[in-house]
């Protein structure tokens, strides 16, 4: 479901036909092979690979000096397969620091999609080079290589291979658990290059999909008795972990909490929407502790045909944010072309009043029969039909940023590392295929052709107990304006369904406010028995791009630091009593963030801020003030 998460790349799969645990000579390469380059060793990976995969031609347009790095293609090493790989590119932090011999951390950022490139979240988001909306590009001082080594690795196997059939993509990975088992053949291999990787600690991150990606490595991880890394930390970054009734539909009211300006401070709309959720089984309430398990949701789906959801697997097939807005736009037009075309500003008021009439006309009690219960696709209607700036966009087909609420753009600015990617100089340069271009991201198979995948719920109290077992740390961190994966629906909700330290979910509630390197007021991070909840305020789905100064501290504090703020810290049994590290503040507990005032509209970079009337926020926080619905 992830989108714009779903960073996509797609170098790592073209692969060898040979086994290189016995490979042929490098001057008589197999002829499918994707791309020889010079110097390539023979035999069996070694250091002697290192000289192979660093990166020492010049890449285009980047006009300062690189820390030392390397990129290529490394099997998996999966039986009857010789030839899958991933592709890998790896940055140190100071010079040396990669290869010697240290106990330092290191990374490993994974996008999501599934099959999307993580490339795009080196490119766009977190790594040392980054790519403007012009294609220029420039250094990122913000990268998260300025607090440890990291690696950026494109998998599953075949992400890039986007021309092969989904046939032939399922007999290569069938599931979650094959994608694990490969991933740790792939690291055996790279820990022989890097020799000094297998015992430093590694931090495995990322976001989106990812989601499902990292707890499915982690459990193989535990269930192997000599595993190649050390792998000490986990974090996972507004991750679809939890089902799609969870992480998607029922959090969309508390998403119209923090922005109610999408259905333009109504609160009829918003009684409407609490009222839907609650029949659909969606009002479930936070305890500290969590007594008992979430109930399973279900969804019950309505007529329209046209729902996005439609299921609760339907959007796990969704890629990058630029397919993804691309299906809605269009899904959008397909609604229109049933109307008279664009309505307007007085026939819109018209329009709306008429959806607030039925609502009031229809009994209470009853959930909507054109929606059902996806109130997700319904608040984009909502928004796109009656609410300034969305409305814009409406005659075009219409536009919701659901990765980052604030974005009205229509069109964005271009997030395009394939001009960079595809040109001969920088292919050559990282060791990639040459068989075809690099593309964002292709539509894999997992939950499509098969019965979807056990989420990683299903298992997370084992994983927990293994990880509090193996002093293993698990970071969960989400953006505030995200509405596709909100913090409520995956990572607010996932500590507390979650038994950890013998205890379910937190014991207090998260109310300890962050700062980052600016001094600015970061968010919420709470901190208890191993695990980190942290709240990223004005960021996104897509936190190193929408707000990187918050998304450098937070990686530095507490995803490789040991930053204590947020921390519960039990005084001992004698005195029973408890503290949190950096104080709480009790307007913060009630698990709604308002998020910016201002909504930027436009087209691409060329933007203006649209501020709703003073007056008519201030009804809002009046009523919300005293309303039941907003006493959390």
């Amino acid at each position: 479901m992830d989108l714009k998460s779903c960073a996509i790349l797609l170098f790592p799969a073209f692969a060898l036909t040979f086994n290189l645990v016995n490979a042929q000579s490098s001057s008589t390469p197999p002829s499918s092979w994707p791309q020889v380059y010079p110097g390539m060793p023979s035999g069996d990976y070694s250091p002697e690979w290192q000289a192979y995969f660093q990166v020492n031609s010049t890449l285009p347009n980047v006009t300062w000096p690189l820390a030392r790095n390397w990129a290529g293609n490394i099997p998996v090493q999966r039986e009857g397969h010789p030839n899958d790989t991933l592709f890998f590119w790896a940055f140190e932090s100071s010079n040396g620091s990669f290869t010697a011999a240290s106990d330092e951390p290191w990374g490993i950022w994974l996008n999501g999609g599934p099959g999307s490139s993580s490339l795009v979240g080196l490119l766009l988001e977190n790594g040392p080079i980054h790519i403007s909306n012009d294609y220029s590009l420039f250094e990122n001082q913000y990268a998260w290589t300025t607090v440890a080594d990291y690696v950026w690795i494109d998998q599953p196997v075949y992400v890039a291979t986007s021309r092969l059939e989904s046939s032939l993509i399922l007999r290569q990975v069938y599931d979650e658990d094959q994608m694990a088992t490969d991933f740790m053949g792939f690291l055996e291999n790279l820990v022989k290059v890097f020799p000094d990787l297998q015992t430093r600690p590694l931090h495995l991150t990322g976001e989106s999909y990812a989601g499902m990606y990292i707890p499915y490595i982690t459990k193989a991880y535990f269930e192997m008795d000599n595993p190649p890394v050390n792998l000490a930390r986990i974090a996972i970054g507004d991750g679809s972990i939890a089902s799609g009734e969870t992480f998607l539909l029922l959090p969309v009211v508390s998403v119209l909490e923090t922005y109610p300006q999408i259905i333009g401070y109504d609160h009829d709309v918003l009684e409407y929407f609490h009222e839907q959720s609650s029949l659909c089984g969606y009002n479930l309430t936070l305890q500290y502790p969590q007594p008992e398990p979430f109930p399973t949701l279900t969804f019950i789906p309505g007529n329209n045909p046209l729902s996005t959801t439609a299921s609760s697997g339907k959007y796990n097939s969704k890629l990058t944010k630029q397919e993804f807005m691309l299906e809605a736009q269009n899904r959008f037009a397909a609604k229109l072309t049933k109307r008279d075309g664009a309505l307007s500003k007085r026939e819109r008021i018209r329009a709306r009043d008429a959806w607030k009439r039925s609502l009031a006309g229809r009994p209470n009690g009853t959930i909507d029969p054109w929606y059902g219960c996806d109130l997700y696709d319904e608040m984009l209607d909502y928004a796109v039909n009656f609410t300034f700036p969305w409305s814009l966009s409406k005659s075009s087909g219409g536009m919701f940023d659901v990765y980052n609420v604030p974005d009205a753009l229509s069109p964005e600015a271009p997030m395009d590392a394939s001009v960079f990617l595809n040109d001969p100089q920088t292919r050559a340069a990282i060791h990639a295929p040459t068989s075809h271009n690099w593309s964002e991201g292709i539509s894999y198979p997992f939950g499509n052709s098969k019965p979807a995948p056990t989420r990683p719920m299903a298992f997370l109290t084992d994983l927990a107990t293994n990880a509090t077992a193996h002093n293993m740390t698990v970071i969960i961190f989400s953006g505030n304006d995200d509405s596709l994966i909100p913090h409520l629906g995956s990572q607010g909700k996932l500590p507390v369904n979650t038994t950890f330290g013998d205890i379910q979910g937190f014991t207090r509630k998260p109310e300890t406010p962050w700062q980052n390197d600016a001094g600015e007021f970061a968010g919420i991070v709470h901190q208890e028995r191993g695990w980190t909840y942290v709240l990223a305020v004005h960021a996104g789905h897509l936190l190193g791009y929408t707000n990187p100064v918050s998304a450098l501290t937070l990686v530095r504090e507490f995803i490789f630091g040991n930053n204590q703020t947020g921390l519960v810290v039990d005084a001992g049994c004698e005195s029973q009593s408890v503290t949190v590290i950096g104080g709480e503040v009790s307007s913060l507990g009630n698990e709604i963030m308002t998020g910016s005032a201002g909504i930027y509209y436009g087209s691409a970079t060329t933007a203006s801020t649209y501020f709703f009337p003073t007056a008519t926020v201030e009804a809002w926080n009046a009523i919300a003030a005293t309303a039941t619905w907003y006493d959390r």
